[in-house]
């Protein structure tokens, strides 16, 4: 939709890329987000660069004829924007409050490039671990003394990472380690490009987030 400037192009570091573009990658970033057991790295620069994108496109709408029946397709396409932002945060929130203590743990123990919150986010888990521990040492402290020994780790729930996920390969993956621990062997197989498999999300996770595969 040229009106809406969808094909704006947007400098970055290594490649220019469109508004349509950049829509289409926070699209998968979202269904990634969805269908991922864990928490992936965060796309705050794709969501900033699409409620900047948001503004222009309303402003655009506001110069056009209300009679203009594309007028309501324009909405319509703004709403699918905004409903799919919103989606892809709230995931994120909702992975967040229930694994506020492993992701917490995690992101303390991990290199800065490494960390797969936003700042905002950070700052979020922060917080809630806080108001989390506080009130869980309310609980303990009206409790017999002989039960005021349970600590974080024991109450600490963990993303199910053996879960089988639905993915497609985007580019030909020579080798993913499959292991069975039920019979305690292992499995070596190669994805082809455009192939897809259901697999357990453990093997597969470092190439879910160097954009190897996608999941469906």
């Amino acid at each position: 939709m040229d009106e809406l400037d969808l094909d704006e192009t947007f400098e970055s570091d290594e490649e220019t890329v469109t508004a349509a573009g950049v829509l289409n990658t926070l699209q998968e970033a979202w269904l990634n987000e969805k269908l991922s057991p864990e928490i992936l790295p965060h796309k705050a620069e794709l969501v900033q660069c699409m409620m900047e994108q948001i503004e222009q496109m309303e402003e655009n709408i506001k110069k056009l004829d209300k009679n203009d029946f594309k007028v309501n397709l324009h909405r319509l396409e703004l709403d699918r924007i905004r409903y799919l932002i919103t989606s892809y945060l709230r995931t994120r929130i909702e992975k967040i409050e229930c694994f506020p203590f492993t992701i917490l743990e995690s992101e303390n123990s991990s290199d800065p490039e490494e960390r797969v919150l936003s700042p905002s986010e950070y700052t979020y888990t922060v917080e809630y671990v806080t108001n989390m521990s506080t009130h869980f040492q309310s609980i303990l402290n009206g409790m017999p003394q002989s039960m005021r020994n349970i600590n974080v780790h024991q109450i600490m729930i963990k993303p199910n990472l053996e879960s089988h996920v639905f993915l497609k390969s985007i580019s030909r993956v020579p080798s993913v380690l499959i292991r069975y621990e039920s019979d305690n062997r292992e499995d070596e197989i190669s994805l082809d490009e455009d192939s897809q498999h259901i697999l357990p999300y453990k093997p597969i996770a470092d190439f879910l987030k160097n954009g190897m595969v996608k999941l469906i």
